[in-house]
């Protein structure tokens, strides 16, 4: 099909990119990398008066680390964020996360704040962020504002809180501790799919071993990203021992929302979802406790 016809606006600023979506409101959207976007204008799943094209915000654009944080540019490529010597060496689960996501192609040209504006429950960086307790930054005609990751996505699919004349800028990571570890697994059809379901995972652990903090977020097993608050909670004050992992692994099936469709039947999904909480837990143990 053939999109609608909309005006398309290219933004030389951040506040001239605000300054647009501020005076079009609703009736305008933001080309980053494209890939949701404009598959959803060709099939009118949406139907745009004016596109705000970013692509130029070179400012938008960084991953460093700075007073105990990563801090990412929103308009940051999906390559450089699995290419980074940095994410690879400190934060590993945001490499798991980036490798899986799409094709070579598409990574090429994504952007790890698109992937999370477009709230798609089948993206993969909302489970990871979700699990990290990440924060957002919107940039909007009165500032700047810090989003908390569990206040950023609704209850409606493809919905956040952002204003619609605001502009996501940065997404916040806190730094890893010294026993800390995280992984991202994700079940699918084919390579460069959307997920069957998907499992990020996160663990701090104190001096004697026991959880100090836990995340867990789910992938594309229901109408939003899932933070499996119960689960996390199984694990807090736990040694992580396989039988503890069990039990949290059980409780964040029990907390995904799948339906059945092309992927899969429902029970199925919520099983995959068990097993892949599992095995990134584990995973995540094990590089908090120094392994590979």
């Amino acid at each position: 099909m053939i999109p609608g016809p909309f005006d398309y606006q290219v933004a030389g600023s951040v506040a001239e990119a605000i300054a647009l979506l501020d005076q079009h409101g609703a009736d305008a959207k933001v080309l980053a990398g494209g890939h949701s976007l404009i598959p959803l204008l060709r099939f009118r799943l949406a139907s745009p008066a004016v596109l705000v094209d970013i692509n130029r915000l070179r400012d938008l654009e960084y991953i460093q680390e700075a007073d105990g944080t990563l801090h990412i540019g929103a308009l940051t490529r999906e390559v450089d964020l699995e290419a980074s010597d940095l994410i690879r060496r400190r934060y590993p689960i945001l490499a798991d996360t980036a490798r899986v996501i799409a094709d070579p192609v598409v990574r090429n040209w994504a952007t790890v704040g698109g992937n999370l504006a477009h709230a798609d429950p089948a993206n993969d960086h909302p489970a990871t962020m979700l699990a990290l307790g990440a924060q957002l930054v919107a940039t909007g005609p009165a500032g700047q504002r810090l989003i908390p990751i569990e206040h950023f996505f609704t209850d409606s699919s493809f919905e956040t809180t952002l204003q619609p004349n605001e502009l996501l800028t940065e997404i916040r990571v806190p730094a890893p501790s010294e026993r800390s570890g995280g992984a991202y697994l994700k079940l699918e059809r084919k390579v460069g799919d959307y997920a069957i379901a998907g499992v990020a995972a996160y663990v701090v652990l104190d001096g004697a071993g026991h959880v100090t903090y836990a995340g867990i977020g789910l992938t594309n097993v229901g109408p939003t990203p899932i933070k499996a608050r119960a689960a996390e909670q199984l694990l807090l004050g736990s040694t992580l021992d396989d039988a503890v992992i069990a039990q949290a692994a059980r409780q964040a099936a029990a907390e995904a929302q799948p339906v059945s469709d092309l992927r899969g039947p429902a029970d199925y999904k919520r099983a995959m979802v068990e097993t892949l909480t599992m095995r990134a837990l584990r995973q995540a143990r094990s590089r908090a406790t120094g392994g590979a």
